[in-house]
């Protein structure tokens, strides 16, 4: 919020938490911030003075008053004790303000009042040391994030953030497809496909482009731009898994940076790619000794020599292996890694030599 108006949003809030449970008129400005900051969180706690003081703390946390904001939100969870949202507020309230061990403790209330995990509370635990971080996707986690990001993705991360893994991947694929003689692919599958940014610069290229994404919102934004000849809301392994080497060309941008372990998305990846296919790929990179890292943006970074090796054991030849900046975080650079590997084309068999050895060889 622009520092002018900081006195009346804290006039607002010093009224608001003084008012009866319904607002006097003068606050209808204060109101409808507070209506914007609740559609934003989400989830009403079913109690219209917490959610009205949760709006209040949440104006505080907007002007840097993290403590004010976690104070005022502890007492909104003796209200609401059960409220999961609540307590996911409470947690980033207190991290903010370096009290780890008040986020800790909201955040292990989050996880055993959330059993769907959209909040994504193991992955915050696991960031502060609570916890482990697990190596797969957290889906729900994932699923509402996007859902919720989806409106404003494009203009956040391209206008905002100088994203530009789209372009820098299609730039590796056009080279290689020179260097290997490919005039199109046939059959190209975009994982994580989002608002389309990867399948924009793919479309030319490809005669049947099919688009996976694990938000429904994602999927509706694509969807009215007419990129792609498939759409499906999917989880990326759970939709690998149901296909067999069909595709020439899948692409996953800024996507395996959500899954953590790379072994497992490549080991279901490989088989949904046709001898000869080509799959690219973005990542955060680290230079620590883990072969992944669970960052505080609850992100996952890899570390380079891990990220080839996951790439050879699963049987890909690297073609591309480059280290760029993904993108901008809080005006820091993000570093990553853009990868470019092929199945290898169908090799000849031992029964296969035999027979050119009679001068009929079998393609």
């Amino acid at each position: 919020m622009e520092t002018e108006n900081r006195p009346h949003r804290q006039a607002c809030i010093r009224r608001g938490i003084a008012a009866n449970p319904r607002p006097p008129g003068d606050l209808g400005r204060c109101s409808a911030e507070i209506t914007s900051v609740l559609t934003k969180v989400s989830y009403s706690s079913g109690d219209v003075i917490a959610d009205r003081r949760a709006g209040y703390a949440r104006m505080l946390a907007e002007d840097g008053e993290f403590a004010a904001a976690a104070d005022l939100m502890t007492q909104v969870l003796e209200l609401v004790p059960n409220w999961a949202a609540g307590w996911d507020l409470l947690g980033g309230y207190c991290d903010k303000q370096g009290d780890v061990s008040g986020a800790i403790s909201a955040w292990r209330h989050l996880e055993a009042l959330d059993d769907t995990g959209v909040f994504g509370a193991r992955l915050k635990l696991a960031v502060h040391g609570a916890g482990p971080a697990g190596e797969g996707t957290a889906v729900s986690y994932v699923e509402a994030l996007f859902d919720q990001y989806a409106p404003k993705f494009e203009s956040s991360l391209v206008g905002k953030l100088g994203y530009r893994v789209p372009e820098m991947l299609d730039a590796l694929v056009v080279e290689e497809m020179t260097r290997l003689g490919i005039q199109q692919f046939e059959r190209g599958l975009d994982l994580g496909c989002g608002t389309g940014l990867m399948g924009e610069k793919l479309r030319g290229k490809v005669a049947y482009l099919e688009g996976v994404d694990i938000s429904a919102a994602m999927i509706a934004e694509t969807a009215r731009k007419g990129i792609y000849d498939r759409l499906d809301k999917a989880e990326l392994v759970a939709a690998l898994d149901g296909r067999r080497a069909d595709a020439d060309l899948v692409t996953a941008a800024d996507v395996f940076i959500y899954c953590g372990a790379l072994q497992p998305v490549l080991t279901a990846l490989v088989p949904a790619l046709m001898p000869g296919g080509i799959v690219a790929f973005s990542l955060e990179a680290h230079d620590g000794a883990e072969a992944v890292f669970l960052r505080p943006s609850l992100r996952y970074a890899h570390g380079p020599d891990a990220t080839r090796n996951a790439v050879v054991l699963a049987g890909l030849d690297i073609l591309r292996f480059e280290s760029v900046v993904l993108r901008l975080d809080r005006g820091a650079p993000i570093n990553g890694l853009l990868v470019v590997a092929r199945r290898p084309p169908v090799a000849l068999t031992a029964a296969n030599d035999a027979a050119g050895a009679g001068g009929d060889v079998a393609a």
